[in-house]
């Protein structure tokens, strides 16, 4: 089911809570991964799995944001390599998205975080918002907000509707 076997990973050795909020946490899976794996794999109750899955997945992007701004000026400011690359990166970001960013602004991102799809989710949305020069003020809870309705969507093609508030 996974490609990564994160249940022979954990073992015996993290709670089960723990270890879905640590595949939350990871870029790649996030809550695709962590919802489905508290769920089928550890049989945590489904709200359960949401939880630690949403609360995984929402500390590294606000991190994310917070530290990338200072980091990209620090290297800009010492390396001129870094200094043109940034530079360039930015520039041909915000060329190519330059109109959808400015007719959807900060709700495209919310979008981008929301739709649980490859390539998308909190930390592509976190780059997203440093890249676009969004502040942090207005990106931090339209990406919390993004996570949590990517967890409700992932969680209720894991378990159907009907299914999610049993008991387990």
């Amino acid at each position: 089911m996974f490609d990564i076997n994160y249940l022979e990973i954990f073992n015996d050795n993290i709670p089960p809570e723990i270890a879905v909020m640590l595949v939350g946490m990871t870029p790649i899976s996030e809550l695709r991964g962590a919802i489905p794996l508290g769920i089928a794999g550890y049989k945590l109750h489904p709200l359960a799995a949401y939880f630690w899955s949403v609360l995984g997945n929402i500390v590294p992007p606000i991190i994310f944001i917070f530290f990338l701004e200072k980091t990209a000026a620090f290297l800009s400011l010492r390396f001129e390599f870094w200094k043109k690359f940034f530079h360039w990166l930015f520039e041909r970001t915000r060329h190519r998205a330059e109109e959808k960013i400015k007719k959807y602004g900060a709700w495209g991102l919310f979008v981008l975080v929301a739709i649980p799809l490859p390539m998308t989710g909190g930390w592509t949305g976190a780059l997203a918002a440093f890249l676009f020069g969004i502040k942090r003020k207005i990106s931090v809870p339209i990406i919390i907000l993004g996570i949590i309705t990517a967890g409700i969507i992932v969680l209720i093609l894991t378990m159907g509707v009907g299914k999610i508030f049993q008991v387990a």
